[in-house]
């Protein structure tokens, strides 16, 4: 096998020991500090649920070794790698292929990593006498640095080298890495990847994986997020899909968005075969941990979408859920909309925004004061439970078409100019709902009724009622 055909890395596992259950190997050890650097060249943290970012915890780990560099390997999980090809080698030497770097590579220990490369990189710059870069907060910034680092990172390893009596990497990072039982074996190579998801997933679970960053790597969002980057990719990346990928937006609130277009589309059963109900609308306010987990329920329906063998991820296969998902990209900009310009037709509606007290409350001493998603400056801060119902009533302008006998959800007319039109006597019939509500902004937010008022109100200008 040539070892410059695919991404891979060469590795001395230290104490090296094998064992087997089933089609998977586990090798465990022990491997060098120096040794990070292949592999932080080689691999990302695709495989990972989660990112890493720097913190406290990285700050101690890095402490660590510079205190008690002989302890480290005891004091430390270490760093969990998967690969679905490697060669063993003499002397303990693995070489380890990637094949699919968003399955394999670095399953946990993302922190550990993190917190070793920007020790070794400090390391670098001090031998080196350059100013270490500021700045370095997720596992983006730090790999850009170590990108633009090779020429320092050799210049220190090429010294480490020449002098032997330089230990500053002369520590042992523990490692276990998972590799299939035959590498030849197909049947057994298919059912190792298989297991890798669950196996990730579990031992994230001590770190509390969150729901969005299960359904992330399982691919459910992988088509939103493409109709986000083609429709508005400065929003699209700003949304941290991944947990501490640094993304202001949270992808709990676009995935909450999108359930309002899905919430028409035909019903179908999820994988154990009971029917999908649509979701009650106050739940995209009031139980964000409700949406996601209907989001994925949908998602991991056999009629939505299909495992795919090479990577184990969901692919997307039923074209009404696609054009639902295409119809929630638009969804953001609208609810920002709404958002600047509740507060002025609310006023205009004979009401006094700025003297509710949750709103007066919410802008209080705010010198920054901007929409949500777009981040445009505006005058007034809005509690989103006033929002969401207005912005649930866009599914008014949503409609069912079918085409050669396929269904896809469409807009019956562009939101936006309706909006323009007709959004200042929307306000004004759902203003009566605030109202009832003691103006206050989780009743509203949490009231069926308001969502039911506020689709009365679309419906009612739609038809020319008002």
């Amino acid at each position: 096998m040539n070892a410059n055909d695919k991404s891979n890395f060469l590795i001395k596992v230290e104490n090296a020991s094998e064992s087997c259950i089933g089609d998977i190997k586990r090798i465990t050890g022990y491997i060098y500090g120096k040794y990070i650097v292949p592999v932080i060249d080689t691999l990302d943290l695709e495989a990972n649920p989660r990112s890493s970012k720097s913190s406290a915890v990285t700050e101690a780990i890095q402490e660590s070794i510079a205190q008690t560099p002989q302890l480290f390997a005891f004091k430390s999980k270490g760093i969990l790698m998967a690969f679905s090809n490697y060669e063993a080698l003499e002397r303990s030497r693995y070489r380890f292929y990637v094949d699919n770097p968003m399955l394999e590579g670095i399953l946990d220990g993302g922190h550990n990593t993190l917190a070793i490369g920007l020790y070794t990189l400090k390391k670098a710059y001090d031998y080196c006498e350059i100013k270490f870069p500021k700045g370095i907060k997720i596992w983006s910034d730090f790999k850009d640095i170590w990108e633009k680092s090779k020429d320092i990172l050799e210049k220190y390893l090429e010294y480490l080298k020449n002098n032997h009596d330089v230990k500053d990497l002369d520590y042992y990072i523990p490692v276990e890495i998972i590799v299939p039982r035959d590498v030849k074996d197909l049947v057994c190579v298919t059912s190792f990847v298989n297991s890798l998801f669950e196996i990730c997933y579990a031992r994230n679970n001590n770190a509390q994986l969150t729901d969005s960053d299960k359904a992330n790597h399982k691919g459910f969002y992988d088509d939103l997020k493409a109709y986000m980057e083609r429709k508005n990719p400065d929003l699209a990346s700003r949304i941290a899909w991944k947990s501490n990928e640094g993304g202001e937006i949270k992808a709990q609130d676009i995935i909450a968005l999108s359930l309002i277009p899905l919430n028409l589309i035909e019903p179908i059963k999820d994988d154990s075969e009971k029917t999908i109900e649509p979701i009650a609308p106050y739940k995209l306010y009031s139980a964000k941990g409700s949406s996601l987990q209907h989001f994925e329920r949908i998602m991991a329906s056999p009629e939505v979408t299909i495992v795919d063998e090479t990577d184990s991820k969901h692919k997307l296969l039923n074209e009404e859920v696609a054009s639902a998902l295409d119809i929630a990209a638009d969804i953001p900009e609208l609810y920002d909309y709404i958002y600047e310009n509740f507060p002025s037709l609310y006023n205009k509606a004979g009401g006094k925004y700025g003297a509710i007290k949750a709103v007066d409350t919410m802008n209080d001493k705010k010198v920054s004061k901007q929409t949500p998603f777009m981040k445009k400056e505006i005058d007034t801060l809005s509690p989103d439970g006033f929002i969401m119902p207005v912005v649930f009533g866009l599914q008014t302008l949503m409609k069912k078409e079918t085409v050669d006998g396929k269904n896809t959800i469409i807009w019956s007319q562009p939101p936006l100019p309706f909006l323009a039109l007709n959004l200042g006597k929307i306000i004004e019939q759902y203003s009566l709902v605030i109202n009832m509500c003691d103006y206050d902004p989780q009743k509203v937010g949490k009231a069926p009724q308001a969502y039911q008022m506020v689709m009365a109100a679309y419906r009612n200008v739609l038809n020319g009622s008002v």
